[in-house]
């Protein structure tokens, strides 16, 4: 060590500056890795959010006409029993789909950019619970309160990951709330703050879901 610290000096090198240009690289790889991460992930994400969104606002819009205009009541009633609702109003809730940008980014936070053992192995972009044994899973590595196996669910596609994640936030009561203010609002950072129920972490996934959105720009894909 001192023989080289010796040769530095010798030869007219200094340390400090060594240093700093090890930083410099590692800081550059590190930004091109996240880079490179993101720029796979919205290849991947945004096409196939873009299709189920579209195909739920088309659902949407048709269903609020036939209401309006008193048609297509047995559809309607099959509705009902899909979502799980009993009034027209409820119905409508549940499915006008929220802002792309939210769904942009908990896809982000939930599969790690696209990184996730969950995401790889299973299509499951938003780490959602498997509640029934006849479908399709995976374990998590760990196991709940150190004994339970967790299950996820497994999709055969991303696409498929993207409408059940929309579904559950459709019919779920945790998420009464986040329906109801859809209903009045499309601002993704007002509409977050009832996304407390989706994680462990409660109030403060919002406001990451809101760091997420807001450093990334997501809300362009809203227009």
């Amino acid at each position: 060590m001192e023989f080289t610290f010796l040769l530095f000096i010798v030869l007219g090198i200094n340390m400090q500056e060594i240093e700093l240009n090890e930083k410099v690289i590692k800081t550059s790889y590190k930004k091109k890795y996240i880079s490179n991460k993101k720029k796979r992930f919205y290849k991947l994400f945004i096409p196939a959010i873009q299709n189920v969104h579209e195909e739920l606002m088309q659902k949407y819009t048709q269903t609020y006409n036939d209401i309006n205009n008193s048609i297509n009541l047995e559809n309607i009633n099959l509705l009902k029993k899909e979502y799980k609702v009993k009034t027209d109003a409820e119905l409508l809730m549940a499915l006008k789909p929220h802002p792309k940008s939210i769904t942009l980014a908990q896809a982000a936070m939930e599969s790690g950019w696209g990184t996730s053992r969950f995401f790889a192995e299973a299509n499951n972009v938003f780490g959602m619970w498997c509640s029934n044994k006849n479908q399709p899973k995976i374990a998590a590595e760990e196991k709940r309160d150190g004994e339970r196996t967790i299950w996820l669910r497994k999709f055969e596609t991303i696409e498929d990951s993207i409408k059940e994640y929309y579904k559950l936030l459709a019919t779920a009561k945790a998420y009464k709330e986040f329906r109801e203010l859809k209903m009045q609002t499309n601002d993704p950072y007002k509409l977050v703050k009832r996304l407390d129920k989706y994680s462990e972490i409660g109030e403060q996934y919002g406001e990451e879901l809101t760091k997420v959105i807001r450093y990334n720009n997501l809300t362009k894909y809203d227009k």
